[in-house]
């Protein structure tokens, strides 16, 4: 098993790959979104805005997949199983940090009047890297 250590792995994240998460809706159907990813706190880190759907499935259940692939190349790609915890404290810094990363803005243009931010905090259970 691969870990967020691996330096293929951590090449993936720290590059401006897109993420697909996968969450559970109330009636254990799969729910996925496209999302941009960040490394922080020693682990993985996505953001939201609260009261969106993947996020409420994310409150009510934390267990997630989330796999990122390289742009340019589907099989180049780490998946990541495990549980995630929300929180507000540095959501709007972080949601900041991933504007720069993914599209050179220093601030989050798309800001709806209101929007509340939050971070999820990825606990990894299981990691798998795939290179072709």
């Amino acid at each position: 098993m691969a870990s967020l250590d691996d330096p293929g792995v951590r090449e993936l994240l720290e590059q401006p790959n897109h993420g697909v998460i996968s969450t559970l809706n109330a009636d254990g159907s799969i729910h996925s979104a496209v999302l941009w990813v960040g490394l922080g706190h020693g682990t993985v880190l996505v953001n939201s805005a609260v009261g969106r759907l993947w996020p409420t499935n994310l409150d009510r259940d934390p267990r997630l997949s989330l796999l990122v692939a390289e742009s340019g190349n589907a099989y180049h790609y780490v998946e990541i199983r495990g549980t995630a915890t929300g929180t507000r404290d540095g959501a709007d810094e972080h949601i900041n940090v991933l504007s720069k990363k993914y599209i050179g803005q220093d601030e989050y243009p798309f800001r709806a009047p209101g929007e509340e931010r939050i971070m999820y905090v990825i606990t990894p259970a299981h990691v798998r890297y795939v290179k072709q």
